[in-house]
């Protein structure tokens, strides 16, 4: 199967019932735009999706990218793709409108993502960071740099990447050593080496803007030390078009388990030979002030962070799809309540069912929480009030790590399922399983790893404000959970006690963070992750069973479509009985499972 086909009935449902999309839409910035206009654009998304970039998915595993002649080749049909992707206006869907934007809500743009990474994950990448990049330059960028780049950026013709890693400074940025010397002229000459910069190079857009973190001679040591600068692939001329090539080059592609297609490159930063007495590196300008760059770079990191997050839910669905798909056609065994009687698709066997619909449940809790914290990050920037755009901002900060972490990790748990109900064949690369299982793999690692992301939400989230929008956001749930038991459908009320049990839980490892935390900060980051994991169980079930209580209504007033409010109930009551119920577990690791971890000795781990 290499069809993917948009799961459209359920991002219609939470883009108009469940995330408050009226709300959004009754603010300045969106006010020319309606519901009917943003589900128009999914619905075109998803035929761009399906008709465009799926079919590219296979071909581009399998040939992925590769480096000729000190040029980047990637796979047949990836510049048509391309080409057509920024002509259907695609790139700006979200930007701002003064460089050339739409400036749709982020969550419309969050939707589109996922349905690029379910057709096509390599290829998405390419656009991913260009988007994080532009966001940085409209932040930090001085006004010429934007007026000469951003435009561009936008519009898709020009492409940005992030160059923070080197080969001793993976996670640990403070030993980076890459150099940034200034010039009389106000440039600066970058030289250096980075690794692992995902479309460092390639020939889809006309230029190619590296974000680069390097030293200046007078930077002090540590994190505190490290700028930004900006280094074109080509140089720009006079009247601002691409010009001759600067000194920057890829000199290696890495052999990659997964995204095959995504070029992840090792890049040169003045390797050439200048001659005549010129100055050695690739020329370089500065974003934002001088040994700052590290909170600059942050807002792209920041923005690249919640589209990984994005991407695990899109690998989860098309791995979904693709394991129903098997098991709806896929013929083995009788049927466990007939005696004797003829083979039946697999998908009636009780724990394929049960595998499928952890598959389901899972991803919808994903996207939906996803969802929610893109209209938190776009109420941060548009609500008219100051305090509802703090409490927008502080619940989109402490939710990203989790969309990150959770959504990331849960991915991998898919996708692995996936192979699993495909059985033998699952393991056989024909099938196209197990590339979804590779291609997942790197999600809970780069952008900063699932771990990082749990020292995150204890350190800069939780402990920073006492545990404020943690609170904040463990009193909605408990709100939900008091709907739930004030309903008459037995089901809602069944959901009830698994989520009073799991916001206690929460509670409890926030309450635990908070206590321990300023005492011995190693108690509270040795159970960080089991902590990070059980944010992401709550509040993805906290998002199902709002769904749930919508649908009973929606059943009750008679709203069409019954057979999908149904099913939504039943998913929000599996994800309920199934993983909610894991949240005591994750809450006493979050806690006590973290003595063990810092008794031991070094020598005896």
């Amino acid at each position: 199967m290499s069809e993917y086909a948009a799961p459209l009935k359920d991002m219609q449902f939470v883009l108009r019932e469940l995330v408050g999309i009226e709300q959004l839409l009754s603010l300045p910035g969106y006010a020319d735009f309606d519901v009917e206009q943003l589900s128009a654009v999914l619905e075109q998304a998803a035929t761009f999706a399906a008709e465009v970039l799926a079919p590219l998915n296979r071909v581009g595993d399998l040939q992925g990218a590769r480096l000729e002649n000190g040029e980047v080749v990637l796979p047949p049909g990836w510049a048509e793709a391309y080409r057509r992707y920024v002509a259907d206006g695609w790139n700006g869907l979200a930007s701002a409108p003064d460089w050339g934007g739409q400036g749709l809500p982020v969550l419309i743009s969050a939707m589109t993502e996922e349905m690029w990474n379910s057709a096509n994950m390599s290829f998405s990448l390419a656009p991913m960071l260009t988007h994080g990049a532009t966001e940085a330059l409209q932040i930090a960028a001085s006004p010429e740099l934007q007026q000469a780049y951003l435009p561009h950026m936008v519009r898709g013709g020009w492409m940005g990447t992030m160059n923070l890693t080197e080969s001793q400074a993976g996670s640990d940025l403070a030993a980076v050593r890459c150099r940034a010397v200034p010039q009389a002229d106000g440039t600066y000459r970058i030289t250096g080496q980075k690794i692992f910069i995902t479309y460092g190079d390639h020939t889809l857009a006309e230029n190619i803007v590296h974000l680069v973190l390097a030293r200046t001679p007078t930077a002090p040591a540590g994190v505190k030390g490290i700028s930004l600068f900006l280094v074109p692939k080509f140089l720009l001329k006079d009247d601002g078009s691409v010009g001759a090539r600067n000194d920057v080059r890829c000199v290696s592609l890495e052999h990659k388990l997964g995204i095959h297609a995504s070029p992840t490159c090792v890049m040169a930063y003045g390797s050439q030979e200048q001659g005549d007495g010129a100055a050695a590196g690739a020329l370089g300008w500065r974003v934002g002030e001088e040994n700052r760059g590290l909170e600059t770079m942050f807002i792209m990191m920041n923005a690249a962070r919640f589209s990984v997050g994005v991407q695990g839910i899109g690998i989860a669905e098309r791995a979904y799809q693709r394991a129903r798909h098997y098991a709806q056609d896929r013929r083995q065994g009788a049927d466990a309540a007939v005696r004797d009687g003829e083979s039946v698709p697999i998908i009636r066997h009780p724990d394929v069912r049960r595998m499928l619909l952890t598959m389901k449940a899972t991803t919808e809790a994903m996207r939906s929480l996803a969802c929610v914290v893109a209209v938190a990050t776009d109420l941060a920037q548009a609500a008219a009030d100051s305090s509802a755009r703090e409490r927008a901002r502080a619940r989109a900060a402490l939710l990203i790590p989790v969309v990150k972490g959770w959504c990331t990790e849960s991915a991998v748990a898919v996708a692995s399922l996936g192979v699993q109900v495909h059985g033998g064949m699952g393991f056989i690369e024909e099938t196209g399983a197990a590339q979804h299982l590779r291609d997942a793999r790197i999600l809970p690692i780069y952008e900063g790893t699932t771990g990082i992301q749990a020292i995150d939400l204890v350190g800069r989230k939780i402990l920073r404000d006492g545990g404020a929008a943690a609170r904040d956001l463990s009193a909605e749930v408990a709100q939900t959970c008091a709907d739930l038991e004030a309903a008459t459908d037995p089901q809602l009320r069944a959901m009830a006690l698994q989520m009073g049990p799991a916001i206690m839980a929460l509670d409890t490892a926030v309450q635990y963070v908070l206590v321990n935390g300023r005492k011995d900060i190693r108690r509270a980051l040795a159970g960080a992750t089991p902590l990070l994991k059980l944010f992401g169980i709550v509040a993805g079930g906290w998002q199902l069973c709002r769904a749930a209580l919508i649908s009973a209504q929606r059943l009750t007033g008679g709203h069409g479509d019954d057979a999908f409010y149904r099913a939504k109930i039943l998913t929000a009551r599996f994800y309920a009985d199934n993983i909610l119920c894991e949240a005591a577990s994750l809450a006493h690791a979050a806690c006590a499972g973290s003595d063990a971890i810092v008794e031991y000795a070094d020598d005896q781990v």
